[in-house]
């Protein structure tokens, strides 16, 4: 079936640097927009960014000249360059997509969470 799975988070120093990816897996037919999502401990979830099929892209304005996004459409993959961080930026970091793929005799539609990666910035 169809999953995303995070990775590259971890323990950083303000000011450095974190690349995180989400891969898409299964029987995909297509992936369409793709976003990135935070979640500090005592705060609602927010977008982080988000990149569409043909490589537009929308940023908070938190992250705006420091985070890029990106995605690699032959690998299903959607990437976050953190640069400059803050430990304002410490969270867990969740990307979503929106699928569409086959599941027996369908094909279906749905967005799918990955299980998050978290991201710690403190010296």
């Amino acid at each position: 079936q169809v999953q995303l799975v995070e990775s590259g988070g971890g323990l950083v120093q303000p000011g450095g640097s974190l690349r995180l990816s989400c891969a898409a897996s299964g029987s995909i037919f297509r992936v369409n927009v793709m976003g990135w999502y935070r979640q500090a401990i005592g705060k609602q979830r927010e977008l982080v960014a988000s990149i569409t099929s043909d490589g537009r892209t929308n940023y908070a304005d938190s992250v705006k000249g420091r985070f890029t996004i990106s995605r690699d459409n032959a690998k299903n993959t959607v990437y976050l360059q953190m640069n400059s961080l803050k430990p304002e930026d410490t969270a867990l970091y969740r990307c979503n997509g929106d699928l569409v793929y086959y599941d027996g005799d369908a094909i279906l539609r749905n967005s799918y969470w990955g299980q998050g990666t978290q991201v710690t910035v403190s010296s």
